[in-house]
């Protein structure tokens, strides 16, 4: 009997990621979904620049590459193009949240019915560790070396609380895979957002919290805590916007 095994839709290639970065198992739960829905012959990956630059390498599915922060832009022309293709974005906060705001906003709120799983680890990891739009304030980072100040770097953007003020987005909700529970609350979470997709239902976007242990500068252990701390608290895990759900209730 298995009890366990790679997900299908993941490549053997070895993983680029810092040891203790959690982007190793939000891959493996987008590829289970994959896995479990069917849906590998069918389904292209959109990887941006950052962490997951190199997304292409890891997934067995087709995957696009696109530029800093068009992710979801890329992926709206090949939905439209191919509307029978399941179609998803997998992008870092410093791609989706700084340069690619407008991008994530206005697909939301067209309704465009694609998949994007957000990454949110509350600094740019792939340059370095500058403070990134989800920063916590007080937060450490190489561009706010005695903590982001609110006073003048503004507060940390909220992302699911605010595309979920949106009449458009069909599925919003964060997640983190800091421990076991969670990790399975959010393979609930990334399944159903690519089942909404397979469905016609239109945009689903899961934010995960997760780790960056190398620019936080702290061990594996220590990060995951960070996140039950810090991150999870500023950051509420929760379905913000479940439009299938409320129509039930009605």
């Amino acid at each position: 009997m298995v009890v366990f095994e790679k997900p299908k839709s993941l490549t053997d290639a070895e993983l680029h990621y810092c040891p203790g970065c959690t982007h190793g198992i939000i891959h493996r739960l987008v590829a289970q979904a994959i896995d479990d829905l069917g849906i590998e012959g069918k389904t292209i990956g959109v990887a941006p620049v950052g962490c997951a630059v190199m997304a292409y390498n890891y997934f067995a599915c087709d995957m696009v590459e696109a530029a800093h922060g068009r992710a979801p832009a890329v992926a709206t022309g090949l939905k439209r193009a191919m509307p029978e293709n399941v179609i998803f974005t997998y992008q870092g906060d410093g791609d989706l949240a700084s340069i690619g705001m407008a991008e994530t906003v206005h697909a939301a709120t067209r309704n465009e019915n694609i998949t994007i799983i957000f990454v949110n680890n509350a600094i740019y990891g792939m340059t370095g560790g500058q403070m990134a739009p989800t920063s916590l304030p007080g937060q450490v980072t190489q561009t706010s070396p005695y903590g982001r100040d609110v006073s003048t770097a503004g507060y940390p953007v909220k992302v699911s609380e605010m595309l979920s003020t949106l009449d458009g987005p069909e599925f919003i909700a964060r997640v983190a895979v800091n421990n076991i529970k969670n990790i399975k609350e959010a393979q609930k979470a990334i399944k159903k957002a690519f089942e909404n997709q397979i469905n016609n239902k239109g945009f689903s976007l899961v934010e995960v919290v997760s780790t960056c242990p190398t620019n936080w500068g702290m061990t594996p252990v220590d990060a995951l805590k960070w996140v039950d701390e810090k991150m999870i608290p500023y950051y509420p895990l929760g379905v913000y916007k479940d439009r299938s759900a409320t129509k039930e209730a009605e």
